[in-house]
């Protein structure tokens, strides 16, 4: 199994106006970055929120990418984040179907 078996957190109400997300200092669950020491990032830094971004895509649950991840920050970030191929691919898909963005894979 590699990578790419893997399925691809996206949760139904992740675009919901009603999910409250994480701002300011955070720092990720250890089931989200779990190689290397402890680490806050502060999610006003353009950088550092593509850092969480990155770790949580493709590594965060549904609770994980409803509690870290603003879609118009994602399509912000879209074309800095560096992710795997098969997330890449599922969240390009999910915004040209909810969203009628397109983006690159």
């Amino acid at each position: 199994m590699g990578p790419g078996a893997r399925p691809v957190s996206i949760p139904d109400d992740v675009d919901d106006v009603g999910v409250v997300k994480e701002r300011g200092i955070v720092e990720l669950p250890l089931r989200v970055r779990w190689s290397g020491p402890e680490r806050r990032y502060d999610l006003r830094d353009r950088r550092q929120r593509a850092l969480v971004y990155e770790q949580v895509l493709a590594e965060g649950t549904d609770d994980d990418v409803r509690r870290f991840i603003d879609v118009n920050d994602l399509i912000d970030l879209w074309p800095d984040l560096v992710l795997p191929r098969h997330v890449r691919a599922a969240w390009s898909r999910w915004l040209r179907e909810r969203r009628s963005i397109v983006v690159a894979c």
